[in-house]
């Protein structure tokens, strides 16, 4: 099957599973297009099961989809860049500090805590899992995915800060979350030991030369869009620089997410509001709106779609239930504890550590990662567990986070008083 072949097969599942979803299941867009995913392929592995059908043609379909590849090295310039060109830069900055601790040693307290307590359950159901790889796992599933997270929060109704925080973070701790990633797979596949000093000079050069591109092709491109008034160049400059500088970020090996969140922002911000017209605005804003459905449709459907190519064990299922409780009882770990030391300068909304702790999901990322790791026994374990995890995170969590919103609200005053920073 060819390129065109495979792409037109997928938009085509992902149109009829967007109006079935639409017309009829009414779920969240990203719940409903994954639950068809899922439905569709549980379908063909019970009629190739019973003989029925042979099911084999679509496994070797979906296996021939580079799912990392595609996700990171593609789709997620355009998606994070949608969705940071909608981030309220002002909001940003009054809970920069929140942020960067979350997305930063959030991640990395809950890639410890998940890694250790992951690799002592794996002892516990007899499965061979080196502690190293076990914080591979911890670090793939520990950034929280800006993708699924924007889509519902926007029906949940979320207090302000709250929703400010969720988002800022889970743009942000992508690009900690992949460098921490690959820091600990070069031990587990090299042998290699860094140093403390390595790693930490290691994460500061992808994070701030990240940031540092993003920034300057971000402005070049502002002054381009400032120095013109029409709207369909305007719009093919911005799909340029969301191009360019994940390409040029990876290519010269920088946090290319936060490269491309850095160019969004200061695009849909200082650019919004001094460089473009009305008209030009709004076609920006329509432009990249219409780009981010189409692409979270696609990215939905491969997830569901992609069980069909999992390497079902019972074992593996047991421990992905069991995994899913670890990696709750981390992400808590991993916002309760730096939020109460920032309690001593800073006020929080009451209802901030449930809520941010539910809101933390999974998605793609974490599913991209999993099968970008090299061919071991270590890695269809890691790979089935994360994507229970991320089914579970996007059904389970995704559908209970409103409820638990409007529930909190009634029992604690969501609205916070400003913040407190003696």
């Amino acid at each position: 099957m060819t390129v065109f072949e495979s792409i037109a097969v997928i938009l085509a599942f992902s149109a009829v599973a967007s109006y079935l979803n639409h017309r009829f299941i009414r779920l969240p867009s990203t719940m409903g297009l994954m639950v068809a995913g899922i439905s569709f392929s549980a379908l063909l592995i019970l009629l190739g099961k019973l003989g029925l059908i042979d099911a084999g043609h679509a496994v070797k379909f979906v296996s021939s989809i580079d799912f990392a590849g595609l996700l990171l090295h593609g789709m997620l310039a355009f998606l994070l860049f949608a969705g940071a060109l909608h981030v309220d830069l002002s909001d940003l900055r009054s809970q920069r500090t929140p942020v960067i601790v979350l997305s930063t040693v959030g991640v990395l307290i809950s890639t410890l805590i998940t890694g250790t307590l992951f690799w002592y359950a794996a002892q516990a159901f007899g499965l061979q899992l080196s502690f190293i790889y076990a914080l591979v796992f911890g670090a793939l599933i520990a950034p929280t995915d800006p993708i699924a997270v924007m889509g519902l929060l926007k029906q949940a109704n979320a207090p302000k800060s709250l929703e400010i925080k969720i988002v800022g973070e889970s743009l942000f701790n992508d690009g900690v979350g992949v460098v921490v990633f690959l820091t600990l797979l070069g031990i587990a596949v090299g042998g290699t030991q860094p140093t403390v000093s390595g790693v930490s000079l290691f994460l500061l050069e992808e994070a701030v030369g990240g940031a540092l591109l993003g920034l300057i092709l971000g402005y070049f491109t502002f002054l381009l869009l400032r120095s013109i008034d029409e709207y369909e160049v305007e719009v093919l400059l911005t799909l340029a620089l969301a191009t360019g500088v994940y390409a040029l970020a990876e290519a010269v090996h920088v946090s290319a997410p936060i490269a491309i969140v850095a160019a969004g922002l200061l695009i849909g911000n200082h650019g919004r509001e001094l460089a473009m017209s009305d008209k030009t605005r709004t076609n920006v804003d329509k432009f990249w709106e219409l780009i981010d459905d189409i692409l979270n449709a696609v990215l939905f459907v491969l997830i569901g779609l992609e069980m069909i190519a999992l390497s079902f064990v019972w074992s593996h299922l047991a421990i992905g239930l069991v995994a899913i409780v670890i990696t709750l009882l981390a992400r808590f770990v991993s916002v309760w504890l730096p939020i109460n030391i920032m309690r001593l300068r800073r006020t929080f909304a009451q209802g901030a550590v449930p809520i941010l702790t539910w809101g933390g999901l999974r998605g793609g990322i974490s599913i991209a990662l999993a099968l970008s790791l090299p061919l071991s026994p270590e890695r269809d374990l890691i790979l089935f567990v994360t994507y229970v995890i991320v089914v579970w995170s996007i059904l389970g969590q995704g559908l209970t986070l409103a409820p638990l919103i409007r529930k909190v609200s009634q029992s604690k005053p969501l609205d916070s008083p400003p913040e407190d920073h003696r």
